[in-house]
């Protein structure tokens, strides 16, 4: 051999080299070639070893290896040198290889080549600088005694590593869970001032629904539910200014506008209520909010065979809509159709029994009628739905004034004053009241502070002037 290694000798940086150094647990003995004595070599790394073949440009010293004698009790006879097996020559060849352009002194090698040799024995602290690039953050089969036992004892680092691949998974949760609570508290809060407002608690649910955060408040649906509480609470002019919000952020909306459209109509604003019907019919011809709103801006207009129509176009196009019948069932009254608008109501009443404005429809036909008792009952029953109404208390305060209940129906007045102080109609029921139980003073100064309210209505004139007789 002239010192040049076999195509199937494994570099220091494969595994089988290292497989094969780690398994080693002894010196290899090798004769001298120069004396028939048997001359034991010490370790491979000795500083005396001299090199035999040199390539260009490294200077590691490549020591052939020969196979040892086996002593015996026999003469000693000398045999020629045997090359080793390619493994073996590997081993050997592959042990001293110590890049020289990193390293150029001698010594330096002789030191790292011990180094390696302790490694056999694997230090407290293993020195990774030691580890070869082309394993470098792997672990493969021939070292992987090694990787446990540096498993075992960088435990600090592996313990680090872990809190760092834990923590972002802790924290990506801790987010999700705070996103899922805040999403829960919005519902809840939104759900509660719904409820709120289905049971008529308008004061409540305004008070709920005002304090959602700004992006949520300024929705359609949010301002929808707050402008109807408005309209529930006869506040038409606050109503008026939601609705005309909501308009303005989604003026595609149909869902709602039925009310918007009656408030308006209850305001006698013609003009906002005939724009307002036409954009909804040309929006959607198909929802019955369209056409509710076609029928109370021809209402308005006194024109109450062609709003009839437009209303019960509205049932055709939804014949679950309640109300459309009980905006239908009015239109009749005003005609003077009763029997009709009976139908009407009692419709309205089998679509949706909560609705009770079907129910105030009833018991104002049974009054027209001077079905006193009727109207009581009736107006009772939407008294139950809704028992924050100041106008059903005035209307069952006037049937029991009817009745000879006149001590009664001012304890009703009174508490529909207590909901509603501005209302003007129950100041002025009032009033009657009190000047039909000779109360004169007492009506007097209601009459007097109803003026204020309402400075251009004729009836206060008129029984201010009967209180003065």
């Amino acid at each position: 051999s002239f010192g040049i290694l076999p195509l199937e000798t494994p570099s220091p940086g494969d595994g089988s080299y290292l497989q094969n150094y780690t398994n080693s647990s002894s010196v290899i003995d090798v004769p001298s070639t120069g004396a028939p004595s048997k001359k034991t070599v010490s370790r491979i790394s000795q500083a005396g070893t001299k090199s035999v073949f040199s390539q260009s440009g490294n200077s590691q010293e490549v020591t052939p290896i020969l196979v040892a004698q086996t002593q015996s009790s026999g003469p000693q006879t000398s045999t020629p040198p045997q090359v080793l097996s390619p493994t073996i020559a590997a081993l050997a060849n592959a042990l001293p290889r110590i890049s020289s352009r990193l390293f150029t002194s001698d010594s330096f090698a002789t030191k790292e080549s011990s180094k390696k040799l302790k490694m056999k024995f694997p230090p407290k602290i293993p020195n990774r600088k030691t580890k070869s690039k082309t394993n470098k953050g792997r672990i493969t089969q021939p070292n992987l005694n090694d990787s446990l036992e540096i498993t075992k004892l960088d435990s600090s680092i592996i313990s680090e590593g872990k809190i760092s691949t834990v923590a972002p998974q802790i924290q990506a949760f801790t987010l999700q869970k705070a996103a899922a609570e805040g999403l829960m508290s919005l519902l809840r809060d939104m759900g509660k001032g719904y409820l709120a407002l289905c049971s008529y608690n308008c004061k409540e649910a305004i008070n709920i629904l005002s304090h959602l955060p700004s992006h949520h408040y300024n929705t359609g649906w949010v301002l929808c539910q707050i402008g109807r509480a408005y309209f529930e609470l006869a506040e038409y002019m606050q109503a008026e200014r939601i609705f005309s919000e909501v308009r303005r952020i989604e003026n595609y909306r149909v869902e709602g506008m039925e009310i918007y459209s009656t408030m308006l109509w209850h305001l006698q604003k013609d003009v906002a209520l005939s724009v307002l019907s036409k954009d909804l019919t040309d929006m959607d011809k198909n929802s019955p909010e369209a056409w509710c709103a076609a029928g109370n801006c021809f209402s308005l207009q006194r024109e109450h065979d062609i709003a009839i129509k437009f209303f019960q176009r509205a049932i055709q196009v939804d014949p679950n809509y309640a109300y459309a019948y009980t905006l239908l069932g009015h239109e009749f009254v005003f005609i003077e159709e009763l029997d009709k608008a009976l139908a009407c109501f009692r419709n309205a009443i089998r679509v949706s029994p909560r609705h009770y404005n079907a129910w105030y429809g009833l018991g104002m036909i049974y009054y027209k009628q001077e079905k006193f008792t009727l109207a009581e009952t009736h107006f009772q029953k939407a008294l139950d739905i809704n028992p924050q109404s100041s106008v059903l208390l005035c209307r069952i305060g006037v049937v029991q004034h009817a009745l000879k209940k006149s001590e009664k129906a001012l304890d009703t007045l009174n508490k529909a004053i207590n909901i509603d102080p501005k209302n003007p109609l129950c100041k002025f029921h009032r009033a009657s009241v009190l000047f039909a139980n000779e109360k004169y003073k007492s009506a007097l100064q209601e009459l007097e502070e109803l003026k204020q309210i309402v400075p251009k209505e004729s009836l206060v004139y008129f029984l201010i002037g009967k209180v003065g007789k």
